[in-house]
């Protein structure tokens, strides 16, 4: 299996310094191993929308996969409370999902 580039959305860097410096190493570490295995066992697909989430505690990695260019796209990094509201906007309309 060819290993994927990880490309972050310029939103994610505002999403990181909310995140406890104790916790920001371990989402990355998590972020970097999506490119071995981007479907891995934790990995959820969300419904309605081409985005999967894995969690780590209470932090939400929420991300897209383009096989054919071999690029996860991590597009947002939120508490749990949080990320799905900005999903539901998504889903509405209200908000432009990054393009496939």
């Amino acid at each position: 299996m060819e290993k994927y580039k990880v490309t972050f959305k310029q939103s994610v860097a505002k999403d990181l310094p909310v995140v406890p410096k104790s916790d920001i190493q371990k989402i990355l570490s998590k972020i970097d191993s999506l490119a071995e295995n981007p479907r891995g066992e934790r990995c959820v697909r969300l419904s309605g929308k081409n985005s999967y989430r894995v969690r780590h505690g209470l932090y939400r990695i929420i991300y897209e996969i383009k096989d054919g260019q071999l690029v996860v796209y991590v597009v947002k990094v939120a508490h749990r409370a949080h990320v799905y509201r900005v999903m539901n906007k998504w889903v509405k309309g209200d908000a432009r999902l990054p393009p496939n």
